[in-house]
């Protein structure tokens, strides 16, 4: 095993391990949450996406931050890191309150399809997380922080207690016990809430004992500002222009059908224990990037790219077999309405093909943005879920009348659409910092 396979493995497994065990309380909310009935699954839907919307935007800023703390990592800067995390972590905080206490929930809600059906499970389910949203935003940012110094136990270590917690009081105040009440939606938005505060307390304790420790009044020596944003703002439009897609794009198909937004909903739960491998190797992959970029060791920048990608390649395919497979068996655990299961089954099966697309896509998002390139990602985003998926949602699912199917091949276009896209960038990317290093040598 080579040098750079080990230190891809030693960061990639433990992330993964934290995205699986974060999906896994989606996958256990859901399983929850569909004995209530569909529309309650369409309702959280919903308002997740909704709320995805707010906590992108300051994530983003997490994005900048985690590449220039890796880099400077690499170069041996460690006040400037230290520094970086001060800013980004107030902003971070103070932003999403700002945000978060501004917005038109019903009207939001009823912009994005929310039916009376479905509109009350999502203010309930809005209302309480919304209300925490900078608790949980902070919880993500500060776990990304500590992987960019390559720490990625602790994360995944918080993240079992967390879950575990999370899972516990989901249970409980769903259907109740004893002298607690069932609660319903209420009850899952009351367990996601309070095991995230759990988490922000842990890591935020963490980051103090680590390399990152930093003092409060850091955050007033301006000058870091500038390269902070610049790295942002590109990462911040990403993450906007994704969510506000998704807002469209689910809007479109809860207008396809209630019960095939549920579904769709339902498969993109069952469907996302697979991309965490991906997920975890953009991560380690990003974090490797940016400390070969503080190095000027472009050669490695290329290694670890090729490695993680083939690597993701390889372990998605394996795992979308088993997806197109196994979907027929699993779906039935969410719903016994025969028309969503025939749905669900229809869209994993064509998403099994899609695996080696979203594998080359995230990571390679991951790499560029590591390597401080914020902007092609976005390029990306923007064309692939506002011209290719939106626009193959309504001419193929709506139009064409393929429902499901035709929301999932659109999909498929855009991830394979965005690989190729951003291959090509990369390389080019490589071709420039050689080029400038030949020059200034």
């Amino acid at each position: 095993m080579t040098r750079m396979l080990k230190n891809l493995i030693k960061l990639a497994l433990p992330a993964t391990v934290e995205n699986i065990l974060e999906t896994s309380v989606g996958f256990v909310d859901s399983l929850m949450i569909s004995q209530i009935g569909l529309f309650a699954v369409a309702g959280i839907g919903i308002a997740n996406a909704i709320l995805n919307v707010y906590i992108a935007v300051f994530i983003a800023l997490g994005i900048g931050t985690s590449s220039l703390i890796s880099r400077n990592i690499g170069a041996k800067n460690n006040e400037k890191a230290k520094l970086l995390l001060t800013i980004f972590t107030i902003s971070n905080r103070l932003g999403l309150f700002w945000v978060g206490e501004s917005s038109n929930r019903s009207t939001t809600l009823k912009l994005m399809g929310a039916t009376k059906q479905t509109l009350n499970y999502s203010l309930q389910f809005f209302s309480i997380v919304g209300g925490g949203s900078v608790a949980i935003a902070t919880m993500i940012i500060l776990g990304s922080m500590l992987r960019a110094i390559g720490d990625t136990k602790t994360p995944m270590k918080i993240g079992l207690i967390t879950n575990i917690l999370n899972i516990s009081l989901d249970y409980i105040l769903i259907f109740g016990l004893g002298p607690i009440p069932a609660l319903g939606v209420v009850g899952t938005a009351i367990g996601t809430l309070v095991a995230r505060l759990l988490g922000t307390i842990l890591l935020y304790r963490k980051v103090h004992l680590s390399v990152l420790s930093f003092p409060l009044l850091s955050i007033f020596q301006r000058s870091n500002y500038q390269e902070l944003l610049k790295l942002s703002f590109p990462a911040a439009l990403e993450r906007l222009v994704m969510r506000l897609g998704q807002v469209l794009y689910f809007g479109v198909i809860v207008a396809i059908g209630a019960k095939t937004y549920s579904a769709h909903s339902i498969a993109g739960s069952i469907e996302s224990f697979v991309y965490m491998p991906a997920y975890g190797l953009a991560t380690a992959a990003a974090t490797l990037a940016g400390n070969s970029i503080g190095k000027k060791d472009y050669a490695e920048t290329k290694r670890v790219a090729l490695y993680a990608v083939k690597y993701g390649v390889i372990v998605l395919s394996i795992l979308g077999i088993g997806l197109f497979f196994g979907t027929p068996y699993i779906a039935p655990w969410f719903t016994i309405d025969a028309e969503a299961i025939n749905q669900i089954v229809i869209a994993l099966k064509i998403d099994a093909f899609n695996q080696p697309g979203l594998a080359i896509s995230l990571i390679l998002a991951g790499v560029l943005q590591g390597m401080g390139d914020t902007k092609t990602p976005l390029y990306s985003t923007a064309f692939g879920m506002w011209i290719t998926r939106i626009l193959g949602c309504i001419l193929l699912g709506s139009i064409m009348g393929l429902g499901i199917a035709g929301v999932w091949l659109a999909i498929g276009l855009d991830l394979y659409v965005r690989s190729l896209f951003l291959t090509y960038h990369f390389k080019r990317n490589l071709q420039i910092l050689n080029s400038n290093n030949e020059l200034s040598s």
